[in-house]
């Protein structure tokens, strides 16, 4: 099992000291978003835990535990993007995150630790020639300390149309797409990285992106030096990633981008945090007594 901390929501920004809790008491629960009865009990063990996937635009707050994970193979992919307050209100100064990802680096090595530069969005303050610009600062930045830089196009989602005024979005055609590739994997070349994309309709494999998904099965075997075939993701469109299990929440995340598809109440968002015990098996609250309790098989 490939455990995702996490796609729904920033664990290791905001949840730290709950998920070290679940790695001491080996096991975490999670409900069903889509059936909030059920719950299912996954236990954190080497038996049960092939790899952990963080995903996280900070992470600071894990850093300091990182022994209590000596049991367990684990990557991280930070998200670091050029913008600013206007479009991520609490995620921390890039300065500093990218400080962060050097030491995260030197702790775990380098290939443990992959970039994310994604969404890209296209606005008259973000253009161009301004993610080429940025983009070039940040591989210049972290050459030596990362090996791969994820990228994507913003996907306007339900949940995130209600922000598309406020982004002052321009159309990502294909010619702008194919503009920012060239241009992107030139600097990855020269800063001896590798790149690819995630869920994109694109096909970058004959400019030099690799041609994987965000984990792979080649990626898990760097990782656990076992050679192991995974399961593709089918539910999400164009991706080629591996099937993860998400032990988070939607509307729990108090970075409050812009572009978010797994935050779409805010509201709910600071009700959910106010809910939240660190001493829970839950991220949000806890069990009910009509709760459906089962544990997940490997």
């Amino acid at each position: 099992m490939i455990l995702s901390v996490s796609e729904r929501t920033d664990i290791c920004a905001f949840y730290a000291d709950w998920f070290y809790k679940r790695i001491e008491e080996g096991y975490v629960q999670v409900r069903n978003p889509f059936y909030k009865e059920q719950v299912s009990t996954i236990l954190l063990d080497r038996d049960h835990i092939d790899a952990i996937i963080f995903c996280t635009k900070n992470p600071i707050p894990m850093m300091d535990r990182l022994h209590l994970l000596k049991d367990f193979a684990y990557q991280f992919q930070v998200t670091i993007t050029p913008y600013l307050k206007d479009i991520e209100p609490h995620v921390p100064a890039k300065g500093t995150i990218i400080q962060a990802v050097k030491k995260l680096s030197n702790q775990i090595g380098k290939e443990r630790v992959v970039i994310r530069y994604d969404p890209i969005l296209l606005n008259p303050i973000y253009t161009i020639e301004h993610h080429i610009k940025m983009f070039e600062k940040l591989c210049t930045m972290l050459e030596g300390y990362t090996e791969k830089i994820i990228i994507s196009f913003i996907d306007l989602k339900k949940n995130t149309l209600k922000n598309s005024y406020d982004l002052n979005l321009e159309e990502i055609t294909d010619e702008k797409a194919w503009q920012i590739a060239k241009a992107f994997v030139t600097i990855t070349r020269k800063h001896q990285m590798q790149i690819l994309t995630c869920a994109e309709k694109y096909d970058f494999s004959d400019l030099g992106f690799l041609n994987e998904g965000c984990t792979s099965n080649e990626s898990l075997y760097q990782l656990t030096h076992v050679l192991k075939k995974y399961p593709r993701n089918t539910k999400r469109p164009l991706c080629n990633c591996l099937q993860t299990v998400d032990i988070s929440a939607y509307n729990t995340c108090l970075h409050f981008c812009k572009y978010c598809y797994a935050n779409y109440d805010e509201a709910q968002v600071l009700h959910h945090y106010a809910r939240h015990d660190p001493d829970s098996s839950l991220l949000i609250g806890h069990l009910h007594e009509n709760d459906i309790i089962k544990i997940r098989k490997k």
